[in-house]
């Protein structure tokens, strides 16, 4: 399991997201404060609190690509 946090500011961050996460077999979630919810849901994504970075839960210690996409949504910052 490998843990981050990322920012997704806008729609299209949203998008991109969800589209590379899609792309992949691999178990993503994401957590803002108590709520987790599945990282390929549109509607999950939506009902967090997007102004705070979120965790981002990658079910997969093996999975360097994934990662290397996502990585434009990497933050230092830590949410709650």
């Amino acid at each position: 399991m490998q843990k981050q946090w990322i920012r997704l500011s806008t729609i299209q961050d949203i998008r991109i997201f969800i589209e590379t996460v899609t792309m992949s077999d691999v178990l993503v979630d994401l957590r803002s404060q108590r709520y987790l919810v599945n990282g390929k849901s549109i509607m999950g994504i939506y009902s967090l609190d997007l102004q705070s970075p979120i965790e981002m839960i990658i079910h997969s210690d093996d999975c360097p690509e994934l990662m290397e996409k996502l990585s434009r949504f990497f933050t230092d910052e830590v949410g709650e």
